[in-house]
């Protein structure tokens, strides 16, 4: 499955990549995010969320890496999660910001896998759930950013 998107924000692109690398504002703003934190090496993050696509719920844990840095342009990030007997999910995504407008353009282009009983809810169900969660989450990370009155 692949995906991608633009995302206009109102702020400069020096604090959207701060937030973008700061492990409370994504756990507020992934959806059913229960646990975020930074790993030992400083190069991702360990999480916990729970999702439900479909008729599928899980509670997936997994590891999330940052890779390609390109401070403030972007970066890659990577990650694989467990969801029990629900199946597993791993992929990626390049970010990248460019100025635009006096503010900061964020495009990403995501590649996920996904694997047992969730592989077989059907492409389409996946897809509206994948674009739904994407959806989600940038909302929630222009609410993060613009609302904080550049601070």
């Amino acid at each position: 499955m692949t995906m991608n998107g633009e995302v206009q924000l109102g702020a400069p692109k020096d604090l959207v990549w701060s937030k973008l690398n700061d492990p409370d504002v994504l756990k507020q703003c992934i959806p059913g995010c229960e646990e975020l934190e930074k790993t030992e090496d400083d190069s991702g993050f360990r999480a916990v969320a729970k999702l439900k696509v479909g008729p599928v719920s899980a509670r997936f844990k997994g590891r999330v890496t940052l890779s390609d840095l390109d401070p403030p342009n972007g970066y890659k990030i990577t990650g694989e999660g467990e969801g029990g007997v629900a199946g597993f999910a791993k992929g990626g995504a390049v970010v990248g910001l460019s100025d635009k407008d006096g503010g900061t353009l964020l495009s990403y282009d995501v590649e996920a896998h996904i694997g047992g009983k969730l592989a077989q809810l059907g492409q389409r169900l996946i897809n509206g759930s994948a674009k739904k969660l994407a959806d989600e989450f940038f909302a929630n990370f222009s609410k993060a950013v613009e609302g904080n009155g550049g601070t």
